[in-house]
């Protein structure tokens, strides 16, 4: 049996054909038009995987499902994306609805960060422990909750939605209207945007960090004070949830110790429980797959 992923995200959109054992039979990539009607963008989504299923003569008794992992706000009772900050023109789309309508087969709805911690949890560097948070730091922020070996959705899907609590004020209004969350002040779209104002030209997260190694005094100064929030926001998720292990993922992950190093002094030094001091924080093994594999993976649940 196989399962189709999809991964929507505020830039781009990953789409895959998988089977049990997460291994990977087909994959591609779509822009995410944020430009354009959700329903043209949806379309689009579905031909993808029509033509996919087609080229590897998959019929639709082969497949267990359909999974989609999409940002939250979500209502997963009801198969909708109803308010992502990072897509304004989505606004209550019944996208479980739309895919029934073309594929006879089950479909679920889950937030994105959700399904890469179903990912990480079966293939990545969860397996062996029950209970795991995952945390995306890309475009936007996001996690997923694995507790007692189940994943926690919450009421409507939106648990793990870290990105929108408050982490310092001074950075100004996030797009939720308040001053100061999470995603705001330390996702990778942050990053490009406050590193932009500082050095007057456009700059993105990985030439901001490549500055920050070479000890600019600007950007130096500044990337210390997000670290530190990032930090913060780790040390108040293991207070909170009580992890045995934190993975860490997307693009600005992707930075490697010079990230992981200061979060792991931070929590050493402020987490709550002495005996979570150690908790341990590392990079997700399967990157930017874990989120369309494991929205193929939530179908063989």
């Amino acid at each position: 049996m196989y399962a189709v992923g999809i991964d929507i995200g505020g830039t781009k959109t990953a789409l895959a054909i998988v089977d049990q054992s997460g291994k990977i039979l087909s994959r591609t990539k779509l822009v995410t038009d944020t430009s354009i009607d959700p329903s043209r963008m949806i379309k689009s989504i579905i031909e993808t995987v029509k033509q996919m299923l087609v080229d590897h003569d998959i019929k639709e008794e082969m497949l267990a499902g359909i999974g989609i992992g999409a940002p939250g706000p979500l209502d997963i009772s009801r198969g909708m994306i109803t308010y992502p900050p990072n897509l304004p023109l989505w606004r209550n789309i019944s996208i479980v609805a739309d895919f029934k309508k073309q594929f006879n087969v089950p479909v679920r709805l889950e937030n994105d960060a959700s399904a890469a911690a179903v990912a990480e949890h079966h293939l990545g560097n969860g397996r062996g422990y029950k209970d795991l948070l995952y945390v995306t730091i890309s475009t936007g922020i996001g996690a997923g909750i694995i507790s007692n070996n189940q994943l926690l959705s919450g009421n409507k899907g939106n648990a793990g939605d870290i990105g929108h609590m408050v982490v310092d004020p001074s950075f100004g209004e996030c797009t939720c209207g308040q001053l100061g969350c999470f995603e705001h002040v330390c996702s990778g779209t942050a990053i490009s945007r406050e590193a932009s104002k500082i050095k007057g030209i456009t700059i993105s997260t990985a030439e901001a960090f490549r500055l920050y190694k070479e000890k600019d005094e600007e950007i130096t100064r500044y990337l210390d004070v997000v670290i530190n929030r990032m930090g913060m926001a780790v040390t108040a998720m293991i207070n909170t949830l009580d992890p045995e292990i934190i993975i860490i993922g997307g693009g600005v992950s992707q930075v490697g110790e010079t990230l992981f190093q200061p979060i792991r002094g931070y929590v050493k030094r402020f987490t709550l429980n002495r005996d979570a001091r150690d908790t341990p924080i590392v990079p997700a093994e399967l990157n930017q797959e874990a989120g369309v594999i494991g929205a193929a993976l939530l179908m063989f649940e």
